[in-house]
């Protein structure tokens, strides 16, 4: 999965921050995530959820509301009609930029306001909701405590998620002010609703209650002992692989090879590369990445090239090692800078290599220490940067032992 950095602006023209989650290769459809209540865009399970549907293909927006994470705007102004408008902003930015979504989902009241969204979001063919709420106003039961001073001063402080917020009366009479029932029997596009049966925040009512209210076609996906938050790896992983391959079902036949996910090994590295270039996904430790080749040797430049992740591997490598013994020396290191550049030079240009001839591998590491340190202190720094344990394997005897996976 590569994640690009977006921005975009809603209709009050304020500045939205966003994470846009890509496929290897074209993307098959373009997805669009809404968060749950005073949540972000980097919440894990939307993170887990978004990597499963671009390993089917399936591009995915996922943005911050107003007023949360890195977007601009009060939060105490916004209402829930403001989150519909942010996301039907979002769909026109996505239309304008790349295309604009097939699929809408969301979590806990995001997939409320998706629902909401949705008949303004033509391009739409599916919805899904995730331990969503079946009216907007039950979100009101979160600050219900505070229900009274709202209505006497007009706004209130409230704790949400450990959390302090300061919300206004006229978000509560916003919450009361939709029919969401009339909305979802209406919706014409295929939804799915999925829920934990013991879901302590939003209960399983609700999901009764939404695919109730809707039409054909319609599916139900039980998340068994998930929490609301998805905070257990596994459910939100497993809620990610059930969306990507039931929306898959309302789109059309991929354009291309299908580019399955890949497989993790423990302990190691996964990498798979299409044959229409060097473009390569690339799974290690459970994190997902691209790695390409610049363009001047026929690659895109979608990613980092081999070589350069060997090189980020030595300086990781090095920072690390640093900090681990200034820790343990007690040395005033505030941080450690290491760049790394990777070249190939002659042998014979090289008086401290012991190979006769041709050339060689040469990495030219540099250093910055910041912080109060001596000079003896700086000079053992630059002597452990050696003991490096990638900087070991590379000065080693080194074996790779190749096999064939059987069919």
């Amino acid at each position: 999965m590569q994640s690009k950095n977006v921005e975009f602006s809603n209709s009050a023209g304020e500045t939205l921050a966003g994470i846009l989650d890509l496929p290897v290769g074209k993307p098959r459809a373009f997805a669009l995530f809404a968060h749950c209540f005073t949540c972000s865009k980097n919440l894990k399970a939307a993170t887990n959820i978004s990597r499963s549907m671009t390993a089917a293909g399936i591009a995915v927006l996922r943005f911050d509301f107003t007023g949360l994470g890195q977007s601009d705007g009060a939060f105490e102004d916004t209402t829930f009609s403001s989150n519909v408008d942010d996301l039907i902003s979002a769909a026109r930015w996505l239309g304008r930029e790349h295309r604009a979504p097939e699929i809408l989902f969301g979590h806990s009241l995001g997939g409320t306001a998706v629902l909401q969204a949705a008949p303004s979001i033509s391009s739409a063919v599916a919805v899904a909701t995730i331990g969503s709420p079946s009216d907007p106003a039950h979100v009101s039961n979160m600050f219900k405590e505070s229900a009274a001073e709202l209505r006497e001063k007009g706004v209130a402080d409230v704790q949400l998620g450990g959390r302090p917020f300061r919300i206004k009366e006229r978000f509560l009479d916003d919450l009361f002010a939709h029919d969401l029932n009339n909305t979802i029997s209406g919706l014409r596009k295929a939804l799915l609703v999925m829920h934990a049966p013991l879901d302590a925040i939003v209960e399983v009512e609700n999901a009764s209650q939404l695919f109730m209210a809707a039409k054909h076609p319609k599916s139900f996906v039980s998340l068994d002992k998930a929490d609301h938050l998805l905070s257990r790896e596994e459910d939100s992983r497993y809620a990610g692989r059930v969306l990507a391959s039931w929306a898959t079902r309302y789109l059309p036949e991929a354009d291309g090879p299908v580019v399955t996910p890949l497989e993790t090994i423990e302990d190691g590295v996964v990498a798979r590369t299409l044959i229409d270039g060097f473009r390569t996904n690339v799974v290690a430790g459970g994190h997902s990445f691209l790695a390409d080749e610049p363009l001047g040797v026929g690659g895109t430049d979608a990613g980092p090239s081999p070589y350069e992740l060997l090189s980020a591997a030595l300086a990781t490598c090095t920072t690390m090692t640093l900090k681990m013994y200034a820790s343990l020396k007690k040395i005033d290191l505030r941080s450690v800078t290491v760049a790394v550049r990777h070249g190939k030079v002659h042998a014979k240009d090289c008086a401290d290599c012991e190979s006769p001839g041709g050339k060689i591998d040469e990495f030219q590491r540099t250093l910055t220490l910041d912080g109060e340190l001596t000079e003896k202190q700086r000079q053992r720094m630059l002597e452990i940067a050696d003991r490096c344990p990638v900087h070991k394997t590379l000065h080693g005897e080194i074996k790779v032992r190749t096999t064939l996976k059987g069919l």
